[in-house]
């Protein structure tokens, strides 16, 4: 079987929906002779952050010269970018090889397009005897496909109000999802989260025996530096490859991290692993600069916690005579709170919907934002309109959000 024919089936695969359970990837990787416990793992989940700490993370041990798989999702334009060792994708010819030869129990077992996906990384990273692997979490965490291994570190970067109808309705609930990737043997590290949810989190660590370490008993208040107090260190963080301050925390979480795990001191390494995080990882859609004058702008927020983040940074920029919104959801998502919200910033509000399963419909916002009595403007193909931003004037500029799904299309299709 090619490349192409695997590819389809493998997204045939979302036909059979998302299924939390581990059931069916422990029989899977039974099979396939679990290579996840031949890994040492760092296994990030989050609402916000996950994959811009697990890009850090993964960037600074490239910089020690590490052999470094990165698991993250989704991809933008190619099925690869999910998969990657050192910033090169998996080859087209193992994810073939890999599809084809376990075609059969696929279907037979009805496993997820993210049960295979996640089981065709740990097979790749085993295969190519990597240093470390980068493990993002694709949803919540307890019932993850991804959590079924001891890790080396057990790093939660967030937790807010997002998929309630599977995680939980409160804080509580959504954090005792995302804290069941904190296992014996290993090491938990959160960031800055609400009390209530950092609660539960230091619950699961006594219970399961694990030492939990906290940014906010390292970092200084305005967020610029992270103090490894042990040694009477100050680490400060000034040239990130990734714009907002925000992204601070999620280096700083990446620096405290692997400073308790690896021993990491070297500040020069640290520097230039925040530094080209982009280079050595290829992260995307973090206030990516798409087109410039007029500026399109890239973010992947997709809930009210990352929409404030981004905006926090946005409205510092004074060069802009006029703010366009381009913006789309998940059906799934807080989309009234988060339309209330980029409504303070943006003076014309432009929305979409995308061929996606869980995509919310045009007609859906366009109802929330009546009800909100916010004007928006509806867009049936975003690529034109994307495409005819293109002739403003240079001091305007267009935000697109709401969906990396969205962000990944634009990127195939222009």
């Amino acid at each position: 079987m090619d490349y192409n024919k695997a590819i389809e089936k493998l997204f045939s695969l979302h036909t059979f929906g998302i299924k939390l359970g581990l059931d069916n990837i422990k029989n899977f990787l039974n099979i396939i002779n679990n290579p996840q416990d031949k890994l040492k793992i760092f296994h990030i989940a989050g609402s916000n952050g996950k994959g811009s700490t697990s890009s850090f993370i993964a960037s600074i041990l490239m910089e020690m010269g590490k052999k470094v798989g990165l698991y993250t999702s989704p991809h933008f334009v190619r099925f690869n970018e999910r998969i990657k060792i050192n910033n090169v994708e998996i080859p087209n010819e193992y994810t073939a090889e890999f599809f084809t030869k376990h075609e059969d129990y696929i279907f037979e077992n009805e496993l997820t397009f993210f049960e295979v996906t996640t089981a065709l990384a740990f097979e790749y990273f085993s295969s190519q005897k990597v240093d470390y692997a980068v493990i993002e979490t694709g949803l919540g965490g307890r019932l993850d496909a991804t959590n079924v291994t001891t890790p080396l570190a057990s790093v939660i970067t967030s937790i807010s109000l997002e998929h309630t109808n599977v995680l939980g309705e409160t804080l509580a609930e959504i954090a005792f999802e995302k804290g069941e990737i904190i296992k014996p043997n290993s090491k938990a590290f959160i960031s800055l989260l609400p009390e209530e949810a950092e609660r539960v989190i230091i619950d699961k660590c006594k219970t399961v025996n694990v030492p939990l370490f906290k940014l906010k008993d390292y970092i200084v208040e305005d967020k610029q530096l992270v103090g490894l107090k042990k040694e009477n260190l100050i680490f400060s963080i000034e040239t990130l490859g990734l714009k907002g301050e925000y992204q601070k925390l999620n280096a700083s979480l990446a620096i405290l991290v692997l400073k308790e795990i690896l021993n990491v001191n070297n500040f020069d390494i640290i520097k230039k692993g925040l530094k080209d995080v982009v280079k050595n990882t290829g992260i995307q859609g973090r206030y990516e600069y798409f087109y410039r004058e007029p500026d399109i702008i890239f973010d992947s927020a997709h809930n009210l916690e990352g929409v404030e983040n981004f905006l926090n940074e946005f409205t510092k920029e004074t060069k802009y005579r006029k703010k366009y919104l381009l913006f789309t959801a998940m059906k799934d998502k807080s989309i009234k709170p988060m339309l209330q919200k980029l409504n303070e910033t943006f003076d014309e509000i432009h929305i979409t919907e995308i061929d996606y399963e869980r995509a919310a419909k045009l007609e859906y916002i366009e109802d929330i934002a009546k009800e909100l009595r916010i004007k928006v403007y509806p867009e049936s193909d975003y690529i034109d309109f994307i495409k005819n931003f293109k002739q403003k004037q240079p001091n305007e500029c267009l935000v697109v959000l709401g969906s990396m799904y969205m962000l990944g299309y634009i990127k195939s299709k222009i």
